[in-house]
């Protein structure tokens, strides 16, 4: 064995017991992924990926997503020996309160860690718009002689992963947009909690995969550096997405080798000394020697990949000024004016339809705007005129056909964001925002501002009847924390809801929006949308409040005429956005819903929550029917009469 072959194996060691004893220390965590897959990581971070530690925002770096974020540790590790922002102390404090490693890992929290992972398959579905995000910026920037757009996605899945049906989903569109760039290695270590996976998992994966149109290679062993080298090579230079399955041991040299306790439980005291034993590593816990540290550091390798990449962009800037100065202002996230003033609306409209019009104004001023939808075009109205098509031989098209996927597109809506680059949304039915909620929820998590618009937003679906008319989502969305849901009430609403989500940088936005056609209101009190909630029409000394969003704020307007023609002062409160109305100051909150005024609301849909403002709710807290929408309306309640009575009553 040579010296290099030793310090390789010292390396790949270095990382196994680094995982190892941050997950004894913590008497908590997951040691059997790191043990087996931790030659992958070495290679990945010293060997194949062109990454920055001093920099890891570098935007032309290669991404490594840890999909099977149980395994963090293994990421933990590697990250702090190549030289990240992650020191010692902090892998110590492996899953405590405060630590830079929590227990999965965490985007903007752990300097290197691109994705939010641990709910399986969520990481390689991310991935896929990692990889497409790159694919469309080469296609929009690259020109012949100036390459400044050209990085691959790196994944590591484990079986979970791959049984989860949104990496189906995603994997599915990867093969057919042909994403070559993005390689994901397969952890086929055959173990899963509850036993071998043959328990519950007996398929042809790679056949499932090359049926998706991926190249598909296998590596019989983990530890066999050379093969997984050469596997590396042949999938870079195929024309598909490539998997790689790659027979791994979980646990590997320690007594729970190739055993179901060794994935989600500490090795335990003995465990680790047979295990140090086993692999040969005589160091004390958490000790590394120098020299793996001086042969795993990546920061000058790092520095002058990206000063190269930097000398191409400057001679890019020479040849192509106006391409590197979009170039620049997209991928900082800076956004080019915005409309301030609505389109002219002329006749009640959907809203639906309203964000569609709306669309045709932002897409052709917003040149990093993608759109798609889950096979709902036509309803959810989300391509704008002009918005051609994308597709592998059309990688400038700006919208995205995801088919009947909606929780693929929730995830790789999130990476075209997470990219940078790229401002992307996608639309489907509201009901059908549970069938992407993971990805939903992981957005807030990660702070992304993908923008889901989620359209046939009530029980004035009519006749499709209770299957698709939601109920529980508006409040089930509102209980997600940093999503903000906004329901506007009409088309000059939705402008203004539109803006709010593009300048949003911070978090997820969901725009709930009509099916039938609703009256215009006035396109200078609507603008009150950007506080979240505003005094729609008022009275002197206003005796009682109605507050409602969407189409039911003109059933709490027809109310008040009914009221008022009984000489009772109402105010009407439209209330789109109760997370950006808890933004604004107590002050503005109290004006706009005075301490003391009896509060009606009005929402065709579950009640639960409306507390926190009113005192009775016209709601329902019931499935819808099918029917023509009117009479569903009537006969559950949404009539002008009812919501004036239920005022009175507590008048």
């Amino acid at each position: 064995m040579t010296q290099t072959q030793d310090l390789t194996a010292l390396s790949v060691n270095a990382i196994r017991f680094l995982a190892v004893d941050a997950v004894e220390k913590a008497k908590s965590g997951h040691p059997g992924m790191p043990l087996g897959m931790a030659p992958l990581a070495y290679l990945l971070f010293r060997e194949v990926m062109r990454h920055n530690p001093l920099d890891p925002s570098w935007p032309d770096r290669d991404r490594f997503v840890l999909s099977a974020g149980h395994g963090s540790m293994l990421l933990y590790a590697v990250l702090h020996l190549t030289g990240y922002d992650l020191s010692l102390e902090e892998l110590k404090n492996f899953r405590q309160w405060g630590s830079k490693t929590p227990g999965h890992p965490e985007r903007g929290h752990t300097p290197g860690v691109e994705v939010t992972t641990g709910p399986l398959g969520q990481g390689i579905s991310t991935a896929v718009g990692l990889a497409l995000a790159e694919r469309k910026l080469a296609a929009e920037f690259n020109r012949p002689g100036h390459t400044v757009v050209d990085h691959h996605t790196y994944v590591l899945a484990s079986d979970g992963d791959l049984m989860e049906g949104v990496s189906g989903e995603a994997a599915s569109l990867a093969g057919h947009w042909g994403l070559s760039k993005l390689i994901v290695f397969w952890d086929d270590n055959r173990i899963s909690i509850d036993g071998p996976t043959d328990l519950a998992f007996t398929e042809d994966v790679l056949g499932r995969y090359r049926a998706y149109g991926w190249q598909t290679l296998r590596v019989e062993d983990a530890n066999d550096l050379d093969a997984l080298r050469h596997a590396l090579r042949l999938a870079r230079l195929d024309e598909r997405p490539t998997l790689i399955a790659v027979r791994s041991h979980i646990g590997f040299g320690s007594p729970k080798q190739d055993s179901h306790k060794a994935h989600g439980e500490p090795l335990g005291a003995e465990a680790v000394e047979a295990t140090r034993k086993a692999l040969g590593w005589p160091y004390p816990p958490f000790a590394v020697p120098e020299e793996v540290y001086r042969h795993m550091d990546q920061r000058e390798r790092g520095r002058a990949l990206q000063e190269d990449w930097e000398r191409r962009l400057k001679a890019y800037a020479q040849e192509y000024p106006d391409l590197y100065q979009e170039l620049m202002r997209r991928l900082q996230g800076e956004l080019p004016p915005l409309p301030e003033a609505p389109p002219a609306f002329d006749k009640p409209l959907a809203t639906r339809a309203a964000s569609g019009r709306v669309l045709s104004v932002l897409v052709p001023r917003l040149p990093e705007l993608l759109g798609g939808s889950a096979d709902l075009t036509p309803s959810n109205n989300t391509q704008a005129e002009g918005m051609e098509d994308f597709s592998r031989a059309n990688p400038l098209g700006r919208y995205l056909h995801f088919g009947v996927r909606e929780h693929a597109m929730g995830a790789i809506l999130n990476g075209l964001n997470l990219h940078g680059g790229y401002r992307a949304y996608g639309g489907t039915f509201l009901v059908f925002s549970d069938y992407l909620r993971p990805a939903l929820r992981l957005a807030a998590l990660m702070s992304t501002p993908t923008v889901f618009v989620f359209t046939h937003d009530s029980i004035a679906l009519g006749e499709d009847g209770p299957t698709h008319q939601p109920v529980e989502h508006l409040m089930s969305l509102r209980a997600m924390p940093n999503l903000w849901v906004i329901r506007p009430a009409d088309a000059y609403e939705t402008f203004y809801a539109w803006q709010v989500a593009l300048r949003r940088k911070e978090g997820p936005t969901a725009l709930v929006l009509t099916r039938q056609a609703v009256p215009l209101l006035s396109p200078e009190k609507a603008k009150g949308l950007l506080r979240g909630g505003y005094v729609l029409e008022d009275a002197e000394k206003p005796q009682g409040v109605l507050v409602a969003t969407g189409s039911e704020v003109h059933l709490a307007l027809k109310a008040r005429a009914l009221l008022q023609e009984k000489g009772v002062r109402v105010r009407v409160v439209s209330l789109p956005s109760f997370e950006l109305f808890e933004a604004q100051p107590e002050a503005y909150r109290q004006e706009v819903l005075p301490p003391g005024l009896p509060v009606v609301a009005v929402e065709a849909g579950a009640t639960l929550g409306w507390e926190r403002y009113a005192r009775k709710v016209v709601g329902l807290d019931r499935f819808g029917a099918s029917a023509p929408y009117p009479e569903v309306y009537e006969r559950l309640g949404f009539t002008p009469e009812r919501v004036a009575e239920a005022l009175a009553e507590l008048l």
